[in-house]
């Protein structure tokens, strides 16, 4: 009987020291992704694409708007057959926008994943090795959690930063101020 109670008290103490020894961390993913150096170089490539296609589907707006202007002033002097010839023109211009519309955001939705995806590897695998390092078991993402007791979890924000390359005083506040400072200039 003395045995069955040690062996039993041995197995809990023993349950009770690997889950003291249990490493929890976290880490503010998407900070790490929107701050490191190669997101800046995506984000300028994905607002150039955008540009393009804002400009081509304007210019595609603006004919369908010029062609409609003069439809409504001519229409009453046209022949039936002409009416319905700009009416059916009209009507392909107004299709080409919207698939040229529902296109294009499909494309820049393939573009951003396209240059996102190794941005996001590279901080996963920044993320993995500082992890292993410290024996962590569990990484859990920072921005998705309700709580975290500091005192139980390592914040691995900081050396992730480091290890990415992320200069100390670049912070999300900085970078929303930098986009919204470059979109006042080129809306000016």
């Amino acid at each position: 009987m003395k045995k069955i109670i040690l062996i039993a008290a041995a197995a809990v103490l023993t349950g009770f020291a690997a889950t003291a020894q249990t490493k929890f961390a976290h880490v503010n993913f998407g900070e790490l992704v929107q701050l490191m150096p190669e997101a800046d170089s995506a984000m300028v490539q994905l607002e150039a694409a955008n540009n393009e296609a804002q400009e081509t589907y304007n210019s595609m707006v603006a004919e369908f708007q010029s062609k409609y202007d003069q439809f409504e002033q001519k229409q009453a002097t046209w022949t039936p057959a002409v009416r319905e010839s700009k009416q059916k023109e009209l009507m392909d211009i107004q299709t080409r926008v919207q698939e040229f519309q529902q296109a294009i955001q499909q494309d820049m939705s393939q573009l951003q994943n396209t240059l996102m995806a190794p941005i996001y590897q590279k901080a996963q695998d920044a993320v993995r090795k500082l992890a292993q390092e410290k024996g962590v078991i569990y990484v859990y993402d920072s921005s998705t959690l309700l709580y975290i007791d500091s005192a139980q979890s390592i914040d691995l924000t900081p050396e992730a930063r480091t290890a990415l390359g992320i200069p100390a005083d670049k912070t999300i506040e900085s970078v929303m101020a930098a986009r919204q400072a470059a979109a006042q200039q080129q809306a000016q």
